[in-house]
C-alpha cells in the first residue's frame, strides 16, 4: 500500500482514468467528467487534498493495480466513507481489495469514526460480495439516483472498533 499526496496526482490520474474507462458500470462519475476540460492538474491535486482523507494505491509486483480513498462523511460526523475503490482485473482475486478495505477501515477507526460507509452500484455483485465479506450491511439511506431515474446506489455501512 502506498499513501498518496497531491504531488502524486499523475499516478492517481492514470489509475482513475483507467478505472473509469474499464469499469464505467461501477462509478457515479464518468470518464467524460474527468477528461477534456475536467482533466486539469489543479483538479487532480485538489482531489488528493481533501481535508482529513486517506488516498491509497495498492502495488502488486511493482505495478500500481488498485486505488481507494477514505474521507470524512459530509452528512455524518461520526462516519467516514470509502470512495473511489477500484482493483485492476489482473489483481482481482489476489486479496488486493481486501487489503484496501482493511487499511481504510483501520484508518477510519484510528481517526475515531464509529462507522465506515460506502455507496455501490446495485448491479455490481462482485463488489457487493466483497463488502459483505468485510461486514458491510445495507442501511436505510437512499443512495444517489442513477441515470435511469429509478434505481439508486446501495448505501452499505459497518461499525468500527475504536
Amino acid at each position: 500500500m502506498r499513501t498518496l499526496r497531491s504531488d502524486d496526482w499523475q499516478l492517481w490520474r492514470e489509475l482513475r482514468l483507467t478505472a473509469l474507462a474499464g469499469a464505467p458500470y461501477a462509478f457515479g462519475s464518468t470518464l467524460a467528467d474527468w477528461q477534456g476540460a475536467g482533466d486539469r492538474e489543479d483538479r487532480w491535486r485538489s482531489r488528493l487534498e481533501i481535508t482529513g482523507a486517506l488516498d491509497l494505491v495498492a502495488v502488486l509486483d511493482g505495478t500500481p493495480v488498485a486505488m481507494a480513498s477514505g474521507v470524512p462523511s459530509d452528512g455524518d460526523p461520526v462516519a467516514a466513507e470509502l470512495i473511489s475503490m477500484w482493483v485492476a482485473p489482473q489483481a482481482r482475486g489476489r486479496g488486493v481489495g481486501d487489503g484496501l478495505i482493511t487499511e481504510i477501515a483501520r484508518w477510519a477507526a484510528e481517526e475515531g469514526y464509529a462507522t465506515l460507509k460506502l455507496a455501490v452500484m446495485p448491479h455490481n455483485d462482485a463488489a457487493i460480495a466483497l463488502y459483505r465479506r468485510h461486514g458491510f450491511t445495507d442501511t436505510d439511506e437512499p443512495g444517489d439516483l442513477l441515470d435511469d431515474g429509478v434505481s439508486r446506489e446501495l448505501v452499505l455501512a459497518k461499525p468500527l472498533s475504536r
